[in-house]
C-alpha cells in the first residue's frame, strides 16, 4: 500500500526507496545512503554514510571527500567529542546495482549497504573500525522528490538495529543494538541551505513514534517545507509549518518549528544540542568548486508537544543544518 508519499513494509514499496537513481555516466550527482543508530545502552550514537559522488567524472579530487566512492563513520559519544573517519575509494572499487533495480546493493571494497543490512571496515590514522548491522522498520517515507534535481527519503524511518560495531578494541553489540533511521538522498547539487531533524520517541506505553522534518531553499525565492509524524502506527503530515527558532553557533544548535495536525490541533517540536555534541564537517560541492559547511548532532535531544501530551528523548534525535 502506498499513499501520499508514505510506504508500509507490507510489500516491496519500501525497498524501492533505496533503489539506485544515479548512473555511472552522471558527471554531476551525489547519492548517499546513511544510517543514524542511537545505541540502546545510551553510550552514544553512530552515523554512517555510503556516498556515490560524480561517478561520470570519477569524483573531484584525490582527497577522500572528493573521490567517487566514500564511506563515512562518525562516533558521537555520550561524553566526549565526536570523531569522524572518511575513506575514499576509486571508481573501480564500486559494485552498484543497476538503476531502479531490486534488490538494491552498493559495495565499496570491504564496505557495503543493502536494503536491510550494512557493513564496513576502516583503518585510518591508527584507528580500527568495523561494523556489521541489520535493520528493520514499520514505516518509510518520501520527504521530498523533485525528479532529476533530487530527493530525500527514509526507507526505514523507525529503524531498529541489531549486530555489532568494533571500534579501537571496544565492542558494541546487541539484539537490538540501537534505534534510529536509514535514509537515502540524491541530488544534482546540494541546496544553498537545509535544516533536517529526525527524532525517535518512546511513549509511556513503549510504543515508538518518529518525527522527521526537512526545510530547504528552492529557486525564485521559494522554500520547501515538509514534516511527517509517525504515531501509534499512523502517519500524519504537519500543516502550516512555521519556524520559531533557528540557532547554529559555536556552542548551540537548536531548531523549533510548529504546525497543525489534520484536525487543526497545534503541534510544536524542538531539537537541540550543545557544545561537544555538535560536529562540523565540510562537504564537497558537486561542481568541484570547493566545500560548504554542514553541522550535525546525532545525539540530540528533542521534545514534541501536542494535544496536552509531551514526547521527549534525551539522546534519540539527530539535527542537521547545511549550507549558509
Amino acid at each position: 500500500m502506498k499513499f501520499e508519499g508514505f510506504t508500509k513494509r507490507t510489500n516491496l514499496d519500501s525497498q524501492t526507496l533505496n533503489a539506485v537513481y544515479a548512473s555511472p555516466r552522471m558527471k554531476r550527482r551525489y547519492e548517499v545512503w546513511f544510517l543514524r543508530c542511537g545505541l540502546a545502552d545510551g553510550r552514544g550514537a553512530w552515523w554512517f554514510r555510503y556516498l556515490l559522488f560524480n561517478p561520470g567524472r570519477k569524483g573531484c579530487s584525490t582527497d577522500p571527500t572528493g573521490m567517487p566512492a566514500q564511506v563515512w563513520a562518525t562516533w558521537f559519544p555520550r561524553q566526549g567529542m565526536p570523531q569522524t573517519f572518511i575513506q575514499g575509494f576509486p571508481f573501480e572499487a564500486i559494485a552498484l546495482s543497476p538503476r531502479r533495480a531490486l534488490p538494491f546493493s552498493f559495495r565499496i571494497a570491504d564496505c557495503g549497504v543493502e536494503h536491510n543490512a550494512c557493513w564496513g571496515s576502516l583503518h585510518l590514522d591508527g584507528h580500527s573500525l568495523s561494523w556489521k548491522l541489520r535493520y528493520q522498520s514499520n514505516f518509510g517515507v518520501v520527504l521530498s522528490d523533485k525528479g532529476w534535481i533530487g530527493f530525500s527519503q527514509s526507507p526505514h524511518s523507525d529503524a531498529t538495529f541489531s549486530g555489532q560495531i568494533n571500534f579501537n578494541g571496544h565492542c558494541f553489540n546487541g539484539e537490538p543494538l540501537g534505534l534510529g533511521i536509514q535514509g537515502h538522498n540524491c541530488g544534482y547539487r546540494q541546496r544553498t541551505y537545509w535544516r533536517w531533524m529526525h527524532a525517535y520517541f518512546w511513549d509511556s506505553r513503549a510504543n515508538p513514534s518518529t518525527f522527521e522534518a526537512l526545510i530547504y531553499d528552492m529557486p525564485f525565492g521559494l522554500t520547501f517545507r515538509n514534516a511527517i509524524w509517525w504515531y501509534q502506527g499512523k502517519p500524519s503530515v504537519l500543516r502550516r509549518i512555521q519556524e520559531s527558532a533557528i540557532v547554529n553557533d559555536s556552542t548551540h544548535l537548536r531548531w523549533t518549528l510548529s504546525g497543525t495536525s489534520a484536525d487543526g490541533s497545534p503541534i510544536e517540536v524542538r531539537a537541540e544540542a550543545s557544545d561537544s555534541e555538535i560536529h562540523r564537517l565540510p562537504y564537497a560541492k558537486t561542481d568541484c568548486s570547493g566545500t560548504f559547511p554542514v553541522t550535525n548532532a546525532s545525539l540530540a535531544r528533542a521534545q514534541m508537544r501536542f494535544g496536552g501530551e509531551i514526547l521527549e528523548t534525551a539522546t534519540g534525535a539527530v539535527l542537521e543544518m547545511g549550507g549558509s
